[in-house]
């Protein structure tokens, strides 16, 4: 696909007209000299999009013409390393933040694509434009790809949800509502109080005593393995301990505990506060589990988890067959079918790609559970678009950790496929050689991995 020169002439002239007020002048050609102990002697720009969203860019004096688009850059980008590091390599780093936007993701998709005018019109037409973030922002650059490969040439998610808007948050349902019903009876699941933090604690509490007896300790497992938690979370502390062995189920099911309730972003804490924030902009309950067979996700969950909820469950004198039973006769929640059609337009993955895409997760990540990118490479399979898409894994626990030089290495792969047309290696010991050759520190943990089979497809 050609992107330039005509399409983006288009949105510059675009962008000139949204930006031209009673009195406005056309902006002055590239920025104001900033970060004054870079070496890279970059200039930066700054301003807010139609919508009030910030933005800001860093561009290095001797740009090479490629651009790195991130959704939460505006909001202390500038600082991070991997910022100095894309300076030093000639190519500017900017975007945007998400105080605006939130969990109206559609329209963080489409800030993107604006802020790129923005820096286009200031900079000029980029060589190469790649949309790239963490988090939110790894789901907002894969959207960016389906949604404006006319204005990106490729996209690099970090720790994506890229099971897409519905579809993760049926899969986070479905943890809640399991731990509701054998844990913590009466806490809230879908109706989440004003007092978020209020609810987060009381969750907290909840999991911290089940989690001192052995029944609480099985149930917990049930619903890490029927979520497709890892076994694997941060210490309270935020360090991160060894990988558990998978055989040894207490080791799984302390580090599926972790992942629920440890750590500095717990999943139970982003599952109230995001999920109060998400069902505002969707008008309504956008999940649900009618119909879903826990026992039958339960037989589908990770091998070694799926082993130590059994043994847990022995080792406790419960009866798992009861508890399943138990949850397939529990009352079950509805969705608000115009909530769902709203919430999907935040996006529902096609895999219809035009543009390549290199996606970097973690497996030890408790909020972006690694499953979803099985969905992701599925999709993408199913369109017949394989040959634009390289998927990868990092061997490390928490939400979106990644060492500088392990992102580093991931968009210099993307910018030796867009400059050469063809993928370069992207196997687990060529990244880590990349990373390691980058100044890696720790040392880099990309491995071989194949993820679960995600268990809550939309559409299915």
């Amino acid at each position: 696909m050609i992107r330039r020169p005509a399409v983006v002439a288009t949105v510059v002239a675009a962008v000139a007209l949204t930006c031209a007020g009673p009195a406005a002048a056309a902006p002055p050609p590239g920025g104001e000299p900033c970060l004054p102990d870079s070496p890279a002697r970059p200039t930066c720009i700054s301003g807010t999009l139609a919508d009030g969203t910030p933005y800001a860019f860093a561009v290095p004096a001797d740009w090479n013409g490629t651009v790195v688009v991130a959704l939460d850059y505006a909001d202390g980008g500038e600082s991070e390393p991997l910022t100095e590091r894309l300076l030093a390599d000639g190519v500017a780093r900017g975007g945007t933040t998400r105080t605006v936007t939130g969990w109206n993701i559609r329209a963080a998709i489409d800030n993107q694509a604006e802020a790129l005018a923005r820096f286009e019109h200031a900079y000029g037409p980029a060589r190469h434009a790649i949309a790239s973030g963490s988090s939110m922002g790894g789901f907002v650059a894969a959207g960016a790809a389906q949604v404006h490969p006319d204005a990106f040439d490729a996209a690099v998610p970090f720790c994506g949800g890229l099971g897409g808007s519905v579809a993760q948050w049926n899969q986070k349902l479905d943890t809640v509502f399991v731990l509701e019903r054998l844990v913590a009876p009466g806490l809230p699941v879908i109706d989440i109080p004003e007092d978020v933090e209020g609810a987060r604690k009381a969750w907290i509490d909840a999991l911290a005593a089940a989690q001192d007896t052995p029944q609480g300790r099985a149930r917990i497992a049930l619903a890490a393995a029927i979520g497709q938690l890892p076994g694997w979370g941060a210490n309270p502390d935020g360090s991160a301990p060894p990988r558990p062995d998978d055989r040894d189920p207490a080791a799984l099911e302390r580090g599926a505990y972790l992942a629920l309730a440890g750590g500095p972003l717990p999943y139970i804490g982003q599952a109230m506060s995001s999920r109060r924030q998400l069902t505002a902009v969707s008008g309504g309950n956008p999940s649900w589990n009618t119909g879903v067979d826990y026992a039958a996700q339960l037989r589908a969950a990770e091998p070694a988890l799926h082993r130590a909820v059994r043994a847990l469950y022995a080792e406790a004198g419960l009866d798992l067959r009861a508890d399943l039973d138990a949850l397939a006769a529990a009352p079950r929640i509805e969705a608000d079918p115009a909530a769902v059609e709203r919430f999907a337009r935040g996006i529902v993955f096609d895999g219809d790609l035009r543009i390549p895409v290199l996606t970097v997760s973690n497996i030890g990540d408790q909020i972006s559970t690694v499953a979803q990118q099985q969905f992701y490479g599925e999709k993408v399979r199913r369109a017949g678009k394989n040959a634009l898409l390289r998927q990868t894994y990092v061997e490390s626990v928490g939400h979106c950790a990644f060492s500088p030089a392990e992102q580093h290495a991931a968009l210099r792969v993307m910018v030796e496929r867009l400059d050469t047309g063809r993928w370069p290696a992207t196997d687990a010991r060529s990244m880590n050689r990349r990373a390691s050759e980058l100044g890696a520190e720790p040392a880099p943990r990309y491995l071989e991995f194949t993820p679960p089979r995600f268990n809550r497809p939309y559409p299915g």
